[in-house]
């Protein structure tokens, strides 16, 4: 067993080792694929081909024949509907190369799967149902993989066998694409008519296109160079997972290098705080090294007793990198509840967290077009592009430069749940001007309140009674006090009455308006406790 383990782990670190993803959208056949090259690469042992077998005739929609989507599809659920679910991840291996494949689901609902098993891969194949074409969620999934920077497209345009493996329907498909990917900045396309279910081009060429002349998939997949932009060519960076301290005599800084080279004795600054020192020693598990590079996890000792925690970012002397409170991102939107106007988010990036407040939204993007919109919020699944505000520096890159420190996951306060990952730019232009998120409407402030309270119980109808009872009775304890002020300064029911019934109306627009032009106080975090609610 120990020796399985390590010849994995060899072929982790493998330069010959491939990541890549299959997406597209709903029936387009990307688990077909998978589980065909799992098969065809001889990746599948006797004992699964005989689950496949019972699994085929009890779920497979292949008549008699082998589903070979059941390889992959191992959830009930997904058994069920025929659809994919969650990113399911297979190793298989061929003598020229070694491949992590994610196959990530292509229904809408699930997009944020599909942005997940992405995050990590150096090649996207996206599959075309030749009778469809180019639908919605195949763009939106390619404009996903631009964002997500991964540079080399496979377009396998899949069941050729139902449209008559006719030419003209490949090259009108790959023709479509073209126009729609142009301005996505994919360094390669390469497009390959195939059969997965019957395996046509997928590992050997198919005798019923003989008109294509390009490589089969698996040979392409074998072949392509995905070494261009190596984290090792950049700046030493290490984020500080875990600070090392068993004993008196030693303190050290773990973590894993997200790019670049160290060696014992190079300068070093730690960020945020920007003390410097020098590397005393690099320790593994397997002894003490004299220079370190990307990929690898490592503990670093320290020439000087330096004050360094988890989240903190340990780069090069000469590295530019800067902490920042406010950055610019694309964010894709993963819950079904929208953004929220000056809504507070946990920030994830690297191994730092801070507060975050999405402080404007500049835009969001038309999936159709590609073509940025006026949005006052982003909705599940949505793109679009936002400033975002921390409550303390955090030390990050464009993505860019690099995945690691110029991604991030926010996180809702009140459900937990992952709200939205992005992708730093600071680049990006702004093409459409919102009015900022903390600058809210009358509209926008109530809706935001009734969603602060639905976040915090969990119970969408009991906490909108909740906040009616509440807000009702805070006024009608100021109606009544303001109705006896006015009556004994009075003495007439009727003026009284009627003060009364105008201080209802116009306190929330008053508060509104003096926090609008005034600013003296942000309101807290529901606006009842301060009286906004009055």
């Amino acid at each position: 067993m120990s020796a399985l383990v390590q010849e994995a782990a060899s072929t982790l670190t493998s330069p010959s080792l491939l990541r890549f993803f299959t997406c597209g959208s709903v029936d387009d056949g990307k688990s077909t694929l998978i589980g065909r090259l799992l098969y065809d690469s001889k990746s599948v042992f006797e004992d699964q081909l005989g689950t496949l077998d019972k699994d085929s005739k009890k779920f497979g929609t292949q008549g008699e024949n082998l589903d070979f989507a059941l390889l992959v599809d191992g959830l009930s659920a997904e058994r069920e509907q025929g659809i994919t679910i969650d990113v399911a991840y297979r190793y298989f291996s061929t003598p020229r190369r070694s491949f992590i494949v994610a196959d990530t689901p292509g229904h809408e609902q699930y997009t944020r799967n599909m942005a997940t098993g992405a995050s990590t891969a150096d090649l996207a194949v996206i599959l075309i149902d030749a009778r469809k074409g180019i639908l919605p969620q195949t763009r939106r999934h390619s404009f996903i993989v631009s964002m997500l920077r991964v540079r080399r497209v496979v377009l396998a345009i899949n069941k050729m066998d139902l449209v008559g493996y006719a030419q003209d329907v490949f090259e009108r498909i790959i023709a479509e694409y073209r126009v729609a990917a142009a301005g996505l900045g994919f360094a390669t396309i390469e497009c390959v008519p195939i059969s997965a279910r019957d395996g046509d081009n997928v590992t050997a060429r198919s005798s019923n296109m003989p008109w294509y002349n390009g490589p089969v998939l698996l040979d392409y997949l074998e072949t392509v160079d995905v070494s261009a932009g190596s984290a090792a060519d950049g700046a030493f960076r290490l984020p500080v997972q875990w600070v090392n301290r068993p004993n008196l005599d030693f303190r050290g800084f773990a973590g894993t290098i997200v790019s670049g080279v160290v060696r014992r004795g190079d300068e070093i600054v730690a960020q945020p705080s920007g003390r410097r020192s020098r590397v005393a020693r690099i320790v593994t598990q397997d002894g003490d090294l004299e220079e370190a590079g990307a990929e690898q996890a490592v503990t670093l000792t320290l020439a000087d007793e330096v004050d360094v925690s988890r989240g903190d970012v340990i780069v090069a002397a000469n590295d530019r990198i800067a902490p920042r409170r406010q950055v610019k991102a694309h964010l894709i939107w993963m819950v079904e509840q929208p953004e929220g106007a000056g809504r507070d988010y946990v920030v994830k990036l690297a191994t730092a967290s801070a507060n975050a407040t999405i402080s404007a939204l500049h835009h969001a993007i038309d999936i159709h077009t590609f073509e940025p919109k006026k949005a006052e919020a982003l909705r599940m699944n949505e793109i679009g592009l936002a400033t975002l505000s921390f409550d303390k520096p955090l030390v990050t890159t464009d993505y860019a430069e690099n995945r690691d420190l110029g991604g991030f996951i926010l996180i809702d306060k009140f459900t937990n749940m992952t709200a939205g990952i992005g992708m730093i730019d600071s680049r990006a232009n702004v093409l459409l001007s919102t009015a900022p998120v903390v600058d809210e409407t009358l509209s926008q402030r109530i809706e935001r309140l009734r969603v602060g309270f639905a976040h915090r119980r969990g119970e969408p109808g009991s906490l909108r009674r909740h906040h009616f009872n509440k807000t009702a009775s805070w006024r009608a304890v100021s109606g009544l006090l303001i109705f006896a002020i006015a009556l004994l300064a009075t003495g007439h029911f009727g003026a009284a009455l009627a003060v009364a019934v105008l201080d209802l109306l116009l306190r929330p627009w008053l508060r509104s308006a003096h926090e609008r032009f005034w600013k003296k106080s942000a309101p807290d975090s529901d606006g009842l406790d301060s009286g906004a609610g009055i």
